[in-house]
């Protein structure tokens, strides 16, 4: 893994050419995780860029991009493999005439495996970045699965044996920290935590994702979503919501943020009425008008 990156400066150039502007502590740990060889623990509140993070590594180092995306009730078979037990019963059936040993020395190879993203990112041969998402999301067990995989790089299968990284893939874990993750997940991971960007960082990203914004705007822009962000809301937006709104913008040819174009593009930004009302309440917006852009 350590050749993924030279060194932080390494990986703020080339993440940077990728579209994804890193501050110096996100460079430094995703050189470190590279060149310890340690998968990357990544927490921090929704929409601040952990997933795009793993992407843009991949896209940086020219890797394959596996993606485990995690959910409630996610288990083995999903995670790591699974056999396909269709097929292999139909082997069964069409040799009624041969023994159980032979059968079943038979239905369990690599004819009948399923491999599922974690198993897949182990045997892929190219380098490789394997993003394990959400994982607050799933099961505590699902953890214990990922034991193996995060600590030595390699899955026990019973029936074939251990499968080893032929090479060791970049790692990167991400958690919304919706609840604790175990002690001994954390041990195999160095830690990183990302929370929303500076507003001159912000105005940077926003600068490089829609080059086309009037330069007046990007400074209100940035201002109006932190100051959403202060808000006690059901949602923050995100960096990608950011993004977007300066896109709607754009759109709609607004050379002015005033109060009506707020107004009128608050959906972009948020999603929950109850959020609007907070809003449009505690940044004392108008009452929506047709017509508002301008």
């Amino acid at each position: 893994m350590s050749k993924f990156f030279g060194s932080v400066d390494d990986v703020t150039r080339r993440l940077t050419d990728a579209g994804y502007l890193p501050s110096t502590d996100i460079a430094t740990a995703v050189f470190l995780a590279g060149h310890l060889g340690k998968p990357l623990l990544i927490e921090g509140p929704a929409g601040v860029g952990k997933t795009e993070l793993a992407k843009a590594i991949a896209t940086a180092t020219t890797s394959d991009l596996v993606r485990l995306q995690c959910y409630e009730g996610i288990d083995e078979a999903r995670a790591l493999y699974e056999w396909n037990h269709a097929k292999q019963l139909l082997r069964i059936t069409a040799t009624d005439n041969e023994g159980w040993d032979s059968t079943r020395d038979h239905v369990f190879t690599e004819e009948f495996l399923l491999q599922r993203p974690l198993l897949a990112a182990i045997r892929n041969p190219h380098s490789t970045v394997l993003l394990i998402d959400e994982l607050d999301k799933a099961d505590v067990e699902l953890e214990g699965l990922l034991l193996e995989v995060l600590g030595d790089f390699q899955i026990s299968i019973p029936e074939l044996g251990t499968v080893t990284a032929l090479r060791k893939p970049f790692v990167i874990v991400t958690s919304n920290a919706n609840r604790e993750l175990s002690e001994a997940l954390k041990r195999r991971c160095l830690y990183l935590h990302i929370d929303y960007p500076t507003a001159e960082l912000e105005r940077a990203i926003v600068r490089l994702k829609v080059p086309e914004l009037d330069e007046t705007l990007g400074e209100p822009v940035v201002r109006v979503v932190g100051a959403l962000r202060e808000l006690s809301l059901r949602k923050a937006p995100s960096i990608a919501e950011t993004v977007d709104w300066a896109r709607t913008l754009v759109a709609l040819r607004a050379r002015n943020l005033t109060g009506a174009v707020v107004r009128s593009t608050l959906g972009v930004l948020l999603k929950y009425q109850a959020d609007h009302r907070i809003a449009i309440e505690r940044l004392e917006l108008p009452e929506a008008r047709e017509g508002q852009a301008s």
